[in-house]
């Protein structure tokens, strides 16, 4: 792995693209036998960052940051997606604004500056091309009309900015990913019968290939975060973990030289399975590329969305 870092490194002429991967609900804590990112095997991290996604891990080198960030922001109590979400994509302190951390979805006072703010509306606003990774199958705007379910922050980052949505055509095409990485989810409910689940690994090519036409790529995974509810099934955290290091790897075997991966979350929760409730716990700040150094001073998830924006 060091061996791709330092060819990650050593090419400056390619054009460079930003891979953003928003792992929800993910906590970078000590390694612990209550650690499933620890306890659990995780080959391509491990090569990484010489050991699993933990604490012990944190580094700063050419080409590879991995640092614990702080994703409470100064508002006491276990932070939530609702806020987390509009602080990582806007950059703004959407808790303390809110008065606190708000679970799910984003406060509705905030929703205005979401749309106005977004990284994707900033991004778009300066030339870059963006390309929002996950499908959105029928059922979800069905379930949308429906008030069964309410728009996240990213898709209403996306709306707000005018970035279409993909479907299931972009799914079959491999330009779309499925929130849980696989598919799986969508395939067992029987919402895409002629497309069986695809590997980690390939979903991690896929993130990679779109990074060849896009200058920013965000692909969201809410699997962490079940599972670390415990709503994936006994086996949910480990599964977790294996989808999340697969992508990882197909990622870092695919991704041109120029380009640079970042991985971030909005809260802790998968990194401890003696509870089922989101932690208090710092966040990862993982970047591997030549764009790491625009991350070394990042320090709270409010800061991710104008790095971002730096290096693009």
């Amino acid at each position: 792995m060091a061996g791709i870092i330092g060819e990650l490194c050593g090419v400056v002429n390619l054009r460079m693209a930003l891979i953003f991967v928003f792992l929800d609900g993910v906590g970078l804590a000590r390694a612990a036998l209550t650690n499933p990112l620890t306890v659990n095997p995780s080959p391509h991290l491990r090569a990484l960052l010489g050991g699993p996604l933990t604490l012990e891990q944190a580094q700063s080198g050419v080409g590879l940051l991995l640092r614990p960030i702080d994703a409470a922001l100064g508002v006491p109590g276990p932070p939530q997606s609702g806020t987390g979400h509009v602080a990582l994509l806007a950059g703004v302190n959407a808790p303390a604004m809110h008065g606190r951390h708000q679970p799910n979805f984003p406060p509705v006072a905030l929703r205005p500056l979401l749309a106005e703010r977004s990284l994707f509306r900033r991004a778009l606003a300066a030339g870059r091309s963006v390309a929002f990774a996950n499908v959105f199958p029928p059922i979800f705007y069905e379930a949308v009309a429906r008030r069964r379910i309410r728009p996240s922050a990213s898709v209403l980052a996306a709306q707000g900015a005018g970035l279409p949505l993909r479907g299931l055509a972009e799914l079959r095409a491999g330009q779309a990913l499925s929130w849980d990485i696989t598919g799986q989810a969508l395939y067992a409910r029987g919402e895409t019968p002629d497309l069986p689940p695809i590997t980690p690994e390939q979903a991690g090519a896929c993130l990679a290939a779109l990074a060849r036409t896009y200058d920013l790529v965000f692909f969201e995974c809410f699997f962490t975060d079940l599972a670390g509810h415990g709503r994936m099934g006994a086996n949910g955290p480990a599964e977790a973990v294996a989808r999340v290091d697969g992508l990882i790897g197909g990622l870092l075997a695919h991704m041109n030289p120029a380009d640079t991966l970042l991985l971030t979350s909005d809260h802790g929760n998968l990194e401890d399975s003696s509870t089922t409730v989101h932690t208090e716990a710092p966040v990862p700040l993982l970047a591997v590329g030549p764009a790491t150094r625009a991350f070394a001073m990042v320090e709270r998830i409010d800061q991710i969305a104008d790095a971002v924006l730096g290096v693009l």
